[in-house]
């Protein structure tokens, strides 16, 4: 499993999120991450250097290297292809206009001012983990039962193990939604629970195993092993979901940070 990434900084979340062929509306969809977006946005469009890019967003010039080969592979992917391309979720947070002598330039955050930072424990969270027999349950779309935590100043103060209802990926979404959930951790998980889960503004944690309890816990400590490029095994095509491997398949990169991340047009 790949370890905890860092929260990658972002001027602001796109005004666009949707592209696709013209006359081809139901089309494989493919994640581009918004911290993905925002690269692309910097270096491809800005025409910002990796170093330059890297100091916006908070992280190393190897991993704005590696976004940038991964987001270019999916955009291509949707042009030769004639995918549709979907902005959503990813491991980020708008920089609130904290981060202007990095970008140099003025935005619409500067006016607003900045809150202070949050220290760990402050947070108030409602997590569910796909569940079985105190396990991680592998398959999000099979899964029938949830063990739902709440979390206050970083500590569970409540758990149940609930059913679910309904079948597939988006009624899960709605289940999760429903009982106000914000964050879900889980084993494998499909593209298109992954577009359901950006769309309804959960953060996701995948490609996750061992105990739920731990798995908590880790998440809470800021240790937890979770899988950037989770992709789904075994996992029906129900709901128009394909379930290619690569660009385009089973989902990318898509994990918000507690408390900060968001999703576009969720």
């Amino acid at each position: 499993m790949a370890r905890p990434s860092r929260c990658r900084r972002i001027c602001a979340e796109p005004d666009y999120c949707r592209f696709g062929p013209w006359g081809r509306e139901n089309g494989e969809l493919v994640l581009l991450s918004v911290d993905e977006y925002e690269a692309i946005r910097l270096v491809d469009y800005e025409g910002k250097t990796h170093e330059q890019c890297a100091g916006q967003m908070g992280i190393s010039r190897t991993t704005v290297t590696e976004i940038c080969q991964r987001a270019r592979k999916k955009i291509a992917d949707c042009l030769v292809n004639g995918k549709q391309l979907y902005i959503a979720g990813g491991n980020y947070r708008v920089c609130g206009g904290k981060a202007m002598r990095e970008c140099g330039r003025q935005c619409m955050w500067s006016a607003v001012p900045a809150q202070p930072e949050k220290t760990k424990g402050e947070d108030s969270m409602k997590l569910a983990v796909t569940y079985e027999d105190g396990m991680v349950f592998q398959h999000f779309g099979h899964t029938r039962q949830m063990k739902l935590y709440e979390v206050e100043d970083g500590r569970v103060v409540r758990s149940e193990v609930v059913d679910t209802t309904g079948s597939g990926h988006g009624a899960l979404a709605g289940f999760l939604v429903s009982h106000g959930v914000d964050t879900l951790i889980c084993g494998g998980i499909g593209g298109g629970a992954q577009v359901a889960l950006a769309q309804a503004g959960i953060r996701l944690y995948g490609g996750v195993g061992g105990s739920a309890d731990e798995a908590v816990a880790a998440l809470l400590a800021g240790s937890l092993d979770y899988n950037p490029e989770v992709h789904c095994d075994h996992h029906d095509h129900e709901e128009g979901h394909s379930c290619g491997h690569g660009a385009g398949g089973c989902g990318e990169d898509k994990h918000g940070c507690p408390g900060n991340g968001g999703s576009c047009g969720g």
